[in-house]
């Protein structure tokens, strides 16, 4: 399981750890991962997603997953958020 927002694209981030000496030795930057459940008002179903605490708040402030994924970017989605736009998407314009 890879260490990736799979809503945002976030990854881990490298840079130094610098010691009073001024000693650089480097290390790695992770992204703040949750496991979450969303539910999707337009499909009446929820899904597991692994995202950053910054993701669950955007998502918060779009008002849930529907209104983020009609904003969102298709280059940055995981390949199964990328699914779960087209379902959302889908079932809008049956609506």
């Amino acid at each position: 399981m890879s260490r990736r927002c799979e809503l945002t694209g976030k990854g881990p981030m490298t840079g130094n750890n610098v010691s009073h000496a001024k000693n650089r030795t480097r290390r790695r930057f992770l992204p703040n991962l949750n496991d979450v459940s969303l539910m999707s008002e337009t499909l009446g179903r929820t899904f597991k997603l692994r995202i950053s605490a910054s993701a669950l708040r955007t998502v918060d402030h779009r008002g849930g997953l529907d209104g983020f994924m009609a904003k969102a970017k298709e280059a940055e989605l995981s390949p199964n958020a990328l699914s779960i736009k087209k379902e959302i998407a889908k079932a809008q314009a049956a609506a």
